[in-house]
């Protein structure tokens, strides 16, 4: 790799003029807003479906999907695939709970648990998404901003009282103060509406890139050759070769024996029997359940809206396959052919994928592959989708911190005051993710990491909700316990691997229970969770007194009123199963490609 920028004058006049256009966006929307709760938080419950959808996609894509997912296709090949192809997700959340939501005019989903168990079930919801926001979403999007501006302007630095500050921190600092000032002004409106300009330039540009790769390297059937059949493999061998889930150190020497260079190789094989159920499992939970998504369709005016929403963001759901993981195999392929020099420092001495180099695959591409003014319009679309991750899990996590903590607290507090403490709580979270990106930056892969703390937290949860809508008999006792020993159980995981991933600790003793814990495979363990949790929110709720069914009414299937029903059924007609449906058949065509 070069150690200069390749961005040329025409490019940043594109990045110019299209921040411009975010910024008159950001503008319009500050001056049309109000100074209320529901306006700040849900945009006054006023979204249009093609906005909702397009910012729940914006939203889900903006950092660990354009920077890790492409570095994943580079190392692992199609094997993430799973995660996208889990649109179906998105139908479920239209077709299943979209109707309970919206009947229930919740602000959040901890505020949902409360009236379907009990207040304390909403703080402990609460708090987790708190923290889990900040460990992964928040920090792991400011790391991925980082390693954009890292590897697009490896030169900028700056000199501060003796210190070198490296393009990494700056691109990191950057996004934060950009993302941070537009989110606490305008609030959700305001995410929303960049969200649909940026999706347009990411998903233009994207495709642009995918292209220009193929066409660089001589097409899908040269692309395939090079990458090997188990590069488009989906289903990985259910033991693989070493230990799935771990780090293997790789150690360059000189001829005098010298260490020159240490990389670490990350085993992500992926076994099928993990992605069969685990994946779902997170799946389900973030798509579902998620506050951070959810809020977007909790923006609607109705059910029709919001069930649109969702199968509009669905049907570009499908996109990041082709516009992420298929340029990260693009990059792994011209790295081994040698085609593009300046990427060869991706490929190790054995032939194998550095995963610290190749979580830069996208803005590698960006920087060698594309003709200038087309580089300027994605390196724009990239740092706009970086910023509107951002922005809505800064405003998701104002909203369960105002909302879910705040008002509790304060039952009288006024609508400014409300509006005024989300910002706050906004500037507050950012500081904290800044301190946590160290942690990030050593567990180097970035996708797998956000997909092993998601994979510890998410499955008492998903238990919580799903079970709680299904079965009317599931209590709150029974919902807490499942919660209190689901979120101890991945907390513990989490414990026992960061300082083995830290590099603190060389390894447990093999054999011993430690050893056993950091040793299963993280999808292994997440689907242990779930069992765990849903066992014993099952036996606990039918060890105690039934729920009272007249105060869980319409929250569940079981207690709906028939009236409730016929307004559901009366929120959809042909046009919605139809487009379901077309999103069901493209996700069966690319299992049925994808198989090696």
């Amino acid at each position: 790799m070069t150690a200069k920028s390749n961005l040329t004058s025409i490019d940043w006049i594109v990045i110019a003029c299209y921040f411009g256009v975010l910024l008159c966006v950001a503008w319009w929307v500050v001056r049309r807003a109000k100074d209320s709760a529901a306006d700040y938080f849900l945009a006054g419950r006023n979204l249009g479906w093609w906005i909702i959808g397009a910012s729940i996609f914006a939203s889900n894509i903006g950092s660990e999907h354009v920077v890790g997912l492409a570095g994943s296709g580079a190392t692992s090949g199609v094997a993430m695939a799973h995660y996208e192809l889990h649109a179906w997700c998105l139908l479920i959340l239209g077709w299943v709970f979209v109707p309970f939501y919206m009947r229930s005019m919740v602000f959040t989903m901890p505020e949902f648990l409360e009236r379907r168990f009990s207040t304390n079930s909403r703080y402990v919801l609460s708090i987790v998404s708190i923290i889990t926001f900040i460990v992964s979403k928040i920090a792991v999007g400011i790391f991925a901003g980082g390693v954009v501006f890292g590897t697009l302007f490896p030169e900028m630095r700056i000199h501060l009282g003796g210190a070198e500050i490296d393009s990494f921190w700056i691109g990191s600092v950057l996004v934060i103060v950009l993302t941070g000032l537009y989110t606490a002004l305008g609030g959700m409106r305001a995410v929303a509406y960049n969200d649909a300009v940026q999706v347009v330039v990411l998903i233009v540009g994207s495709a642009s890139l995918t292209f220009y790769g193929l066409n660089q390297f001589g097409g899908w059937a040269e692309l395939r050759h090079w990458c090997g059949s188990d590069m488009f493999n989906l289903w990985k061998p259910l033991i693989p070769a070493g230990v799935a889930g771990t780090w293997s150190p790789v150690i360059e020497k000189d001829t005098a024996g010298q260490i020159v260079r240490q990389a670490w190789y990350f085993n992500d094989n992926f076994p099928w029997l993990g992605m069969l159920f685990c994946a779902p499992i997170i799946g389900l939970w973030y798509w579902c359940t998620d506050q951070y998504i959810v809020q977007r369709a909790l923006g609607a005016p109705d059910q029709t809206t919001a069930r649109r929403g969702s199968i509009f963001a669905s049907f570009l759901k499908l996109f990041p396959v082709y516009l992420f993981i298929v340029p990260g195999l693009v990059c792994y392929a011209l790295a081994r052919s040698g085609k593009v020099p300046e990427l060869a420092a991706m490929i190790g001495p054995d032939g194998k994928t550095i995963a610290s180099v190749a979580q830069g695959s996208f803005p590698m591409m960006v920087q060698y592959l594309l003709p200038p003014g087309l580089r300027g319009i994605v390196v724009a679309g990239l740092l706009s989708a970086l910023m509107g991750s951002l922005a809505g899990v800064f405003n998701a996590c104002s909203t369960l911190f105002t909302v879910d903590l705040y008002e509790k607290w304060k039952p009288g507090a006024s609508q400014h005051q409300l509006v005024r403490v989300g910002r706050i709580a906004t500037a507050a979270m950012v500081l904290i993710a800044l301190a946590w990106i160290p942690v990030i930056k050593g567990a180097q892969g970035l996708y797998n990491y956000l997909q092993a703390v998601q994979g510890y937290l998410a499955p008492p949860i998903f238990v919580v909700f799903f079970f709680g809508v299904f079965f009317k008999r599931m209590n709150a006792q029974g919902a807490m316990w499942a919660m209190v020993v689901g979120f101890a159980m991945g907390i513990f995981r989490m414990l026992v691997d960061t300082p083995v991933t830290l590099g603190m600790n060389s390894g447990y003793e093999q054999g011993s229970f430690l050893w056993i814990v950091n040793n299963t495979y993280f999808q292994y363990w997440s689907v242990l969770i779930t069992i765990v949790s849903a066992i014993v929110m099952v036996v606990v709720s039918h060890m105690t007194s039934e729920p009272s069914y007249q105060k869980i009414e319409s929250l569940t299937f079981e207690t709906t009123s028939e009236a409730d029903l016929a307004h559901t059924r009366a929120s959809w007609d042909w046009r919605d199963v139809s487009a379901s449906a077309v999103v069901l058949v493209c996700i069966l065509g690319a299992y049925l490609y994808f198989r090696g």
